[in-house]
């Protein structure tokens, strides 16, 4: 069983920057793929950016250039560097992992549905 514990939400101006965390519980190492969702109130969940074991990342369309994903296992800690923030990027932000992930399609890569843990999320709010 896994736990995951995210840290790092805050409330920044425009083009600001944060930088979110996941704490793992458990063993890290086998898990195939480790990432950030996001979800506002009445919106279904969305993948924001995920990472595999071997370091292949899939960043979501709408944070490409602007976020970048990374991983820890020695530390069991998932990263988020969060850069040139805007107000559209205000969510609730989670974590998420799984140990059984079989596809490389990015669509399903950044599916919720793909991923069995997940944290209780961090608030970003983004002001302009």
């Amino acid at each position: 069983q896994v736990q995951l514990v995210e840290s790092g939400g805050g409330s920044v101006q425009a083009g600001g920057s944060l930088r979110l965390s996941c704490l793992a519980s458990g063993d890290m190492s086998s898990s195939n793929c480790w990432g950030w969702f996001r979800q506002v109130p009445g919106e279904e969940r969305e993948g924001v950016a995920v990472i595999s074991n071997d370091g292949r990342t899939t960043i979501a369309d709408s944070v490409s250039g602007r976020f970048t994903i990374s991983r820890d296992n020695d530390k069991k800690t998932l990263y988020l560097q969060m850069n040139d923030l805007k107000p559209e990027d205000t969510a609730m932000y989670y974590c998420a992992a799984d140990f059984n992930v079989q596809t490389d399609k990015s669509w399903l890569l950044l599916h919720p549905r793909t991923y069995s843990y997940w944290g209780q999320g961090t608030q970003v709010t983004v002001s302009s």
